[in-house]
């Protein structure tokens, strides 16, 4: 992987999250989970450029986001679809899902990327809330949450880009 400057990234977001989807993977080489990710945005805030992501309470990579400051968002080819969707329906913390996929992990910094991956943002969370119906302006919006099982957002600064 090669670091690029950020200024010269120029991937549309509605790609990145929707059609390609993605990684988000947090911790250590020691300890770390990943789990797929189609919902996010990029933007800027607070004069810093930035993603935001969403992860349930109930999901097993939750708490790796809690406990680390960094984490990083993957985007992979076409060829990284079946992968892709076992790691985002299998539980790492019940199933070594990173050992079954065509996956290698590598050290990204601070934090986990994996080796196949056709670009990687590296973040450093800045700031959360947790999502509530009690907020919501279309309440259509709740028909995603059957289980009442609100996301956490996280906003992350992005510290580096690698293709």
């Amino acid at each position: 992987m090669k670091e690029i400057n950020i200024a010269n990234w120029n991937h549309n977001a509605f790609t990145l999250f929707d059609k390609d989807w993605g990684l988000v993977t947090a911790g250590t080489s020691d300890a770390f989970n990943t789990m797929t990710i189609s919902w996010g945005s990029l933007g800027i805030l607070w004069n810093k450029k930035i993603v935001t992501i969403y992860i349930r309470p109930t999901r097993y990579t939750y708490k790796f986001m809690e406990s680390n400051d960094y984490f990083t968002l993957s985007f992979y080819t076409e060829n990284y679809k079946d992968t892709l969707f076992m790691l985002g329906t299998k539980s790492g913390k019940e199933y070594p899902k990173v050992k079954e996929s065509k996956l290698h992990p590598i050290p990204c910094q601070e934090s986990i990327t994996f080796k196949e991956a056709k670009c990687t943002l590296l973040c450093k969370k800045i700031y959360h809330y947790d999502i509530s119906p009690l907020q919501f302006q279309d309440p259509t919006l709740d028909k995603n949450y059957p289980k009442l099982d609100y996301h956490r957002a996280y906003i992350g600064e992005i510290i580096a880009i690698y293709e």
